[in-house]
This record gives C-alpha cells, structure tokens and sequence, in this order.
C-alpha cells in the first residue's frame, strides 16, 4: 500500500458519504465538524470544553467559536463545571437536543439509503472490511471509556437487549427462559407504547457495536421514573460504561422533571448494585423469591433526584 492508496480511497470515501457538501446532503445549516460537535454533546459521557476539545482534536480557538455559535443560537448552555471550576461545562438545552435528534435521523437516513444499495450478500464482507480497517489503525489499543458512545436504538437494538440479557443472564447465574420472557415483555410494551419525551433507552457502543445498555420509563407512581435491563458486555466491563449508562439515564430523568427514581433487583448482581449505590440509590427493602429457576433476594432501590446532584 502506498500513500497514494490511502489519499485516493479518502476523496472516494468523502464523496461517498457527501462530506464536501454535508449540510446540502443532511439539509441541515450545519458544517460536518458542527454537527460532530453536536453529536458528541448528545452522545459523549463527558461534555466539558477541554474534553471536547481532546475528543475532536480540534484547534481550541475552532471549537470556541462554534460553541460560541451554538449558545447565539440556543441550542447549548455553559458554566462552571461541578467538578472544577476551572474547566467549562457544555450541555444541550432542549432545543440543541431536537437539533441533534433532528441530525441523528437524518444521517441514519443517509446511511440507511446507501447501505440499501449493497446486496444483502456483501454487508459482512463490507463490515468486516471496515472493522479490519478500525483495527489496524487502531494499531492494537486498548479501549476506553472515552471510546463508548450513549446512542438511541436503531433497527435491531431492542431484539439484541433480549437476547443478550437472556444469554448473559442464564450463562453468568443460571437464569432460565423465564428470565427472557420477562425482558421481552418489556422491551414490547416500550416498542409499542411508550412517550419519547418522559421515556428511554440507551445503547452504548464501542468500537462499532452495542455493548451496553439501560431504560428509563415511568412507574406506576406519579413522578417516578424507572431504570431497568441495565446490561454491560462481559469483555466491556471495566470501563466504567455501567456508570455511564446509570449517570445518562438520572440525568434524563431529572431533565424531564420525575422527582425520584426506583429500580428493583436482585442480590446476586452485586456490580450493579455498586454502581446504584455510587450514584446515591438508597435500598428501601428486601424480600425472598424464587425466580427464573433459582433463589433469589429482590431489592428494591430508590433515589431522590431533587436532593442533590448526581
């Protein structure tokens, strides 16, 4: 391979996917770089400037003026990071996150119009292309947790929460199908009914493909939302995308005004239980069952998203 090869593949890639022209191809007044920067703000587990800044590598000045842009216009809020006030905090007001949302469908759009073009029998000879390419000039690095990306489901997520739960479960504590009878009654009441603007799933992907997720819908109580199917991949854990997963789906929850969140388990998962417990969850009560084949001690868990800040 040549420099040549590569130099010629990035002009065919590019207009491939239209980036030379990309608000024209999105139909959106948005730059590419722009609407990356409106991505990450939606998707990426940290939002501080100098994240951003790192995540994108981009010229410090370049970001500065576009986020500039972006408060003129209403779509994202600054101030002091909680963490250290040195550093400045960028979230999506209401407005940014339709913009994004908005930029989100239609580049699924796009990319679901050219995939439509390449036979059903060439799709895993182009993806295995595409990871060879992820991984060589990867050059063999160790993921991280900057890596994962929070994104919403697209075709096919909802079926991969069941069957992965179902097999995770029955391999890591013996679950039966019972287990993936409940999830998947779950899954179907959200896929069939639920409101997009006070209800939620997550899916986190790294390097290409789902390896997390979690819910958020509303309980029965007034007020309340609950978080449920948290799921992190085995080969993914160690991350720290189980608390990413938790902080995106509170943080949601306090946007759209529930004043608590509740959530039930169980005592064998104790990583889960750690990460509710890091993020201020209060176990309200306990009690014995049998389950999914086994004996189990249910949990119910709560916390008060108005005492304080996660």
């Amino acid at each position: 391979m040549t420099i040549q090869d590569i130099r010629s593949f990035n002009r065919f890639y590019t207009n491939v996917i239209g980036a030379l022209d990309y608000s024209r191809q999105l139909y959106a007044p948005y730059t590419l770089t722009e609407a990356r920067v409106l991505y990450e703000l939606a998707h990426a587990p940290r939002t501080d400037a100098a994240d951003l800044r790192t995540e994108l590598s981009l010229d410090a000045g370049y970001l500065s003026r576009i986020l500039a842009k972006f408060e003129q216009d209403g779509l994202i809020e600054r101030a002091p990071s909680e963490k250290d006030t040195r550093r400045r905090r960028v979230t999506l007001t209401a407005r940014g996150r339709e913009a994004a949302d908005l930029l989100d469908e239609r580049s699924r759009e796009a990319v679901g119009s050219l995939l439509a073009t390449v036979p059903a029998n060439e799709r895993p000879r182009l993806a295995d292309a595409m990871r060879t390419i992820r991984d060589v000039l990867s050059a063999g690095r160790a993921p991280r947790g900057e890596d994962v990306v929070l994104r919403d489901p697209g075709p096919g997520d909802l079926g991969w929460i069941v069957q992965r739960n179902a097999a995770l479960y029955s391999a890591e504590h013996g679950w039966n199908t019972d287990y993936e009878g409940l999830v998947a009654r779950i899954v179907a009441d959200f896929a069939e009914d639920h409101d997009p603007h006070l209800e939620r799933v997550w899916i986190a992907e790294l390097d290409g493909r789902p390896v997390g997720c979690v819910m958020c819908v509303r309980d029965e109580a007034p007020g309340a939302a609950r978080l449920r199917l948290l799921l992190v991949e085995p080969d993914a854990r160690g991350l720290g995308i189980g608390d990413q997963l938790v902080r995106a789906c509170i943080e949601f929850a306090r946007g759209v005004g529930y004043r608590e969140m509740v959530l039930w388990t169980n005592d064998a998962l104790t990583a889960a239980r750690r990460i509710y417990q890091r993020h201020g969850f209060v176990l309200l009560a306990e009690k014995p069952h049998r389950s999914f084949g086994v004996d189990l001690v249910g949990q119910d868990w709560r916390l008060d998203l108005h005492s304080g800040q996660d």
